[in-house]
């Protein structure tokens, strides 16, 4: 009898012994688990597509864990179900539960595109042109064809998109950036028009988006815009030609050389304010929203010309008599 509950004790300490085996094997899996790094590639942008599971994107970013046991981890991890697709940058260290909780954060991978004032829109177009991660649905559009995709109201679409900085995720389009730039133009715009100085000489909200490039080109000095605007204001008043060398290198298109001469100043293209009255079709140039306010809430004076004087500034005259004394000053240096 004592033989028979000796052997009873044996079985049921080996089945112990095999059980905490088990388990302690089982333990030893979980945190191989918790702590597994994954192997996202060579690339280190990772895409969730719609409809994708955990137990999926588990298999993909750690192909030589087992099936079951990528099951079986999972259900002791509900909270990482609920994945959101989208473009993810995972760094070379991460583990296989901060990448699944990166996609339940929905926390996607944002860059940025800076689209600069003063430039053209032949500028911008090479620098989405140019932009990491960026689907390109522009190449081969023409201008005419953007604006009827963008609704806007004029074909030539210079000085129509807001200089800022951009956000987008990867998938993102050129198309994408332009829309949103234009939009916030036109909800700028109209803003600004609203609240601007009663009694100007600019018409509508295009015109002074066409002053607003001139000054965007004539300065990038903040404080000085005011004061350019000002000049230009008094210069339409009084029916005087702007006069202004950018819409003249405008119209030269790829003809300037960076130079102008006395012939390019007589040249009767559209844009030459040396030779035609009040503003050119278009705007020139991407204006910036200081621009646009210093056209539309330009600074009291009563100057008609200005000429540089170095390091980005200008001087200031009332009269042409002024205005020549100080070309002599700061051009022929006499």
């Amino acid at each position: 009898m004592s033989k028979l509950i000796n052997a009873v004790k044996g079985t049921l300490l080996a089945g112990v012994l095999a059980g905490a085996g088990l388990a302690g094997y089982g333990y030893s899996q979980w945190q191989k688990i918790e702590h597994l790094t994954i192997t996202p590639g060579e690339h280190p942008l990772f895409v969730v597509h719609k409809g994708e599971t955990a137990l999926q994107l588990a298999g993909r970013l750690s192909p030589e864990l087992p099936l079951l046991h990528r099951r079986l981890w999972l259900k002791f991890h509900p909270e990482l179900a609920a994945v959101r697709q989208g473009t993810y940058k995972l760094d070379d260290n991460t583990t296989l539960r901060e990448a699944l909780n990166t996609f339940v954060d929905g926390d996607v991978y944002r860059l940025n595109v800076t689209l600069v004032e003063g430039l053209r829109l032949s500028d911008w177009l090479g620098k989405l042109a140019s932009a990491e991660y960026m689907e390109h649905e522009l190449e081969g559009v023409s201008e005419a064809e953007l604006a009827e995709r963008l609704g806007a109201g004029h074909s030539k679409l210079e000085g129509l998109f807001l200089p800022e900085t951009y956000t987008y995720t990867p998938g993102d389009s050129d198309y994408d950036v332009l829309e949103r730039a234009y939009g916030h133009m036109q909800t700028f715009l109209q803003d600004a028009w609203e609240n601007r100085e009663p009694d100007l000489p600019v018409d509508s909200p295009y015109e002074a988006l066409i002053l607003a490039s001139i000054i965007e080109k004539e300065t990038g000095i903040a404080e000085e815009r005011p004061l350019i605007a000002s000049v230009f204001i008094n210069r339409l008043r009084r029916g005087m030609r702007l006069q202004t060398d950018p819409t003249v290198i405008y119209g030269m298109g790829d003809d300037y050389d960076g130079n102008i001469r006395k012939r390019d100043l007589q040249a009767h293209t559209p844009y030459n304010t040396y030779v035609i009255d009040g503003l050119p079709p278009t705007p020139i140039a991407m204006p910036s929203q200081e621009a646009i306010q210093a056209v539309l809430n330009p600074a009291k004076s009563k100057y008609y010309y200005f000429v540089a004087k170095g390091e980005g500034r200008h001087h200031f005259s009332r009269t042409l008599r002024e205005h020549n004394n100080a070309v002599r000053r700061y051009i022929l240096n006499r």
